[in-house]
This record gives structure tokens, C-alpha cells and sequence, in this order.
């Protein structure tokens, strides 16, 4: 095959899986807002079809032709190389898999993913169990044969952040745990902040007129960027960073919870349109990692959103929505109550010292799950008892407890450790960050515009073009060091408590 004719391929290929993931997304957002609960089962016919066509695509031997034809002629440009490796990256895992395990993995998620909000509205476990044995059988055999020589659980963590295992994983919650575990225990025996404010009656259309404000002050596009609500909020792209769409839940009594998934799904939207546009419709077209991506998330709803200065932009729209509600309390008062440390019981809703605790939680379990020391059967009794353990609480219900999360239905196994490397990431970006831009002053005026133009520099505009590390180390300048988070963290809540 020549050049040219790999280069044609090439772009006639994305163009096809672009298309074809476009329509998967879309089915996906669909199910989790508006469909109705019966019909999980179409959808699921629909996408393992759908799937059955990427593979096919993506395993076609003109394909493989193709790819290694760009990857190692000398006259492909850096830019296209790269697009050949990130698929071909993908084919070597595809080949391994059969075509039906592949396109039953694929609709094995959607039904799980139903039978998971059934299970959760209902606080019934046992209803989840069988299908959630499978999900993880599946993931079990597919790490077995895309990488038979490598530990399953760490297969699945490389998947989700390029260069993750255990041993690194386990290195870093330990350093984490050892800073935040003394920390909160000083921070416990001192009154706690007060968050009276945060709870009343706030109705879901002004909390919704706010969400659009909060979108406007973090830097979204309208035109890209749709709002919707779910029961477990998530962002999504829909085929291009042309059309991304975020969600939230609302909650009557607190305006805090949505405010903050808002701030932190928009963190995700920033970068997922932000990339080069010269990229769309390419593989290069989204976040490189999870962990980079979370590293934006968590950015935006803990190091930007629970600041001072934010906080004393914010508090005037506060309130011009609630009047009543924020008479007698000012911009310092929000400050303190956004930042009240509580070991709780959901992790969407966890403070920012205790929240790493909540993933440490899951990252253990899974690794007992796919080391055999745990049965599925038994995730009940271990999450309550490693709640007890990590954060000092019982577990009322399995409704608040293992049944919280929507991901192990959702197939994103190794997923969760991206969250607490994405917490870390962001204080690491903090630090070179105000070297050159005065972070809190932006957030005082409301003008988030200097802090999104480090970041779309560094980082956003790459989108899929270098490897996590290659992207991290270039903005920051230097390795990744969790004593930047950890050294954070004791300053903030140092400060905030008086310790």
C-alpha cells in the first residue's frame, strides 16, 4: 500500500468510526436522561450492532495494511504517526477479541447499566449481583486475552490512564493516605465549619438558572455545550467537540450538591472542546488520559471552585437568585461552608480532604475482586466494613453504599483511581499555574479567562496528540510529585481550621 492510498484509508476510516461512535454516544445519552426504563433492550441490539460495525472497521486487514504503512514510513508527518499508533493501539487489542465476545461486552453494559438504576431506586443489591458477576467475568477475559502476561486488574488500569498499575497506584495512596489520615484526625477534633447556607429550600429552577450562569463563568461554550439531568451526572462528547453535553442532579434542600457537579462536568467540557480543531473527526479529537481528564474536573470544582477568591465572585449571584436564603451570610461564609470537612457517605458529594478516601475505598475492592479474595456476592459487607475502616462511618443502605456508583455498570473497571491522580495532578498545575497568572484575582472578577488560556496552552488545545506523561510534564515542567497535593491540602485545611 502507498502513502497515499494509507493516507486515504486512513481518513476515510475515522470518518466512518467518528460516525458510528457518534451514534453510540448519542443512544448512550439517551438512555441515562430521557428514555424510558423499558427500553434498555432495544438499545442494547442497537449499540451491539453498532459495535459489530467498529469492529469490523477496525480489524479489517486493509486497516492493519494501513496503519503500519503510516506508522513506519519515514514520510509521515508527526501528527498522522500519531493517529496510526493510537488505532493501531487499539486493533492489537481488538484482534485478540473475538468478534462476539466484543459486541456482547458492548451490550452487556447498556443492560447492566439499566438494571443498575432499578437496583439503586429500589435498594436492592441482590438484583444487581448477577449482571454485575458478568461484567466482571467479562472484564476478566478480555484482560486475558489482550494481555495474557499481565495482572487483569492492571490491564484495566493502563486502559484508563497509560502507565498505571498497582505498584504505582499503590505507592501514591499510600503517600496520600499518610498525609490525609493525620490530618483529618486534627481536623475532627476541632468544631466544624458552619454550613448552615448551604441548606433550605432552593427551588430546581432557579438552581437550573444557575447552573447556566456557572457555565458561563467557567468559560463554556452555549453553542457546544448542552445541560441535562440525570441520576448520576456524567459528561459526554457526541461525535465531535462540536456537540459535548454535561449533566447534573438536582437537589432541593442543598444547591451546593448540583453547583459543584455542574462546575466539575464542566471542567471535563472545557477540555473535550478545547482541543485543536484541526483534530476533529481523528482519534486525536478527545482528552488523552482519565487521569488528565479528571485532573480538569477536579480542578475546577476543588482548587478554583472551593477557593476564596470564587467564592467572593460567586456570592453576589447567590444572592440575586436566593435573597432569602443568603440573607445574614456573606462571600467569607460560603468559603468556609463549601469547605466543611465530614466524613460522608457519597463520594460525589465527599469534601476535598476526605474525598481521595472514598476512591481508595473502590480501588481495594477492585483489586480483591479481580485477585479472587472477593466475590461480587460479598461487595456489600466489604464496602461497609472499609467505610468503617477509611472513614469512620456505617452504611445505612446499599442504596448509599456499594449501589452508589454508576461506573462498574458502565464497564469503567479501573476507572476510579483517575479521580484521586486527577485531585494530585491539579494542585501540581496550581503550583506553575500562578508563577505567571494571578489565579485568585481572576476568580474575584469572575474572569476565568486567564486561567483557561494556561490550561487550553498546556494541555486542552493537545487533545489526544502526546501520552499523559508527555502532556503533564510539559505544563508543569517537571515529573508528577503527589507532595504538591498532599502539601495542599495541609495548607488549605491547616488555614480553614486553625490548627
Amino acid at each position: 500500500m502507498t502513502l497515499d492510498q494509507a493516507n486515504a484509508h486512513l481518513s476515510a476510516l475515522q470518518r466512518r468510526l467518528t460516525a458510528l461512535q457518534h451514534a453510540t454516544a448519542l443512544l448512550t445519552f439517551d438512555g441515562y436522561t430521557a428514555a424510558s426504563k423499558g427500553a434498555a433492550a432495544g438499545r442494547a441490539q442497537t449499540v451491539s450492532v453498532l459495535s459489530e460495525e467498529i469492529y469490523s472497521l477496525t480489524t479489517d486487514p486493509h486497516t492493519a495494511e494501513a496503519l503500519h504503512t503510516l506508522n513506519d514510513h519515514p514520510r509521515t508527518d508527526p501528527i498522522t504517526r500519531r493517529q496510526a499508533q493510537l488505532l493501531l493501539r487499539t486493533l492489537r487489542q481488538m484482534e485478540r477479541i473475538p468478534r462476539e465476545e466484543y459486541t456482547a461486552f458492548r451490550r452487556l453494559m447498556v443492560e447492566a447499566d439499566a438494571v443498575w438504576h432499578e437496583a439503586k431506586e429500589k435498594d436492592d443489591f441482590p438484583l444487581f449481583r448477577p449482571v454485575l458477576e458478568q461484567v466482571f467475568a467479562a472484564h476478566r477475559r478480555i484482560a486475558a486475552l489482550c494481555a495474557p502476561d499481565a495482572d487483569p486488574y492492571d490491564y484495566w488500569l493502563d486502559y484508563n490512564e497509560e502507565g498505571l498499575d498497582q505498584a504505582r497506584c499503590d505507592r501514591f495512596f499510600s503517600a496520600v493516605r499518610g498525609k490525609i489520615v493525620p490530618l483529618l484526625a486534627q481536623v475532627m477534633e476541632r468544631a466544624p465549619l458552619p454550613d448552615a447556607m448551604l441548606h433550605g429550600e432552593f427551588p430546581i429552577p432557579v438552581q437550573d438558572a444557575l447552573s447556566h450562569r456557572l457555565m458561563r463563568i467557567i468559560g463554556l461554550d452555549p453553542a457546544h455545550v448542552g445541560l441535562a439531568t440525570t441520576e448520576h451526572p456524567f459528561t459526554i462528547t457526541l461525535g465531535s467537540q462540536q456537540d459535548v453535553r454535561i449533566t447534573t442532579h438536582y437537589h432541593r434542600d442543598d444547591f451546593s450538591k448540583s453547583m459543584f457537579s455542574v462546575i466539575h462536568e464542566g471542567g471535563h467540557a472545557l477540555y473535550s472542546t478545547n482541543v485543536d480543531p484541526a483534530y476533529m473527526g481523528t482519534v486525536l479529537d478527545k482528552g488523552v488520559s482519565m487521569g488528565i481528564h479528571e485532573s480538569q474536573s477536579r480542578f475546577f470544582e476543588n482548587i478554583l471552585a472551593r477557593s476564596e477568591g470564587f467564592c467572593q465572585g460567586l456570592f453576589p449571584i447567590l444572592q440575586e437568585l436566593f435573597p432569602d436564603q443568603m440573607a445574614g451570610y456573606d462571600a467569607h461564609d460560603l468559603y468556609l461552608a463549601v469547605n466543611r470537612v465530614q466524613p460522608s457517605l457519597i463520594r460525589t458529594q465527599a469534601d476535598e480532604l476526605t474525598y481521595c478516601l472514598h476512591i481508595m475505598v473502590r480501588y481495594r475492592l477492585e483489586q480483591q475482586l479481580f485477585s479472587g479474595e472477593l466475590a461480587v456476592g460479598d461487595l456489600p459487607e466489604a464496602w461497609n466494613a472499609l467505610y468503617r475502616e477509611y472513614l469512620g462511618i456505617d452504611v445505612p443502605d446499599d442504596r448509599r453504599g456499594v449501589l452508589q456508583d454508576c461506573h462498574w455498570a458502565d464497564g469503567y473497571i479501573g476507572y476510579f483511581p483517575s479521580y484521586a491522580l486527577g485531585s494530585a495532578y491539579g494542585a501540581q498545575y496550581l503550583h506553575k499555574m500562578e508563577e505567571t497568572v494571578d489565579v485568585q484575582d481572576a476568580l474575584r472578577r469572575g474572569d476565568l479567562s486567564p486561567i483557561c488560556d494556561w490550561l487550553r496552552q498546556r494541555i486542552w488545545r493537545h487533545g489526544s496528540l502526546y501520552s499523559p506523561t508527555q502532556v503533564f510534564e510539559s505544563a508543569v515542567g517537571e515529573p508528577f510529585d503527589p507532595k504538591y497535593y498532599t502539601d495542599y491540602l495541609e495548607r488549605k485545611f491547616t488555614g480553614l481550621y486553625r490548627l
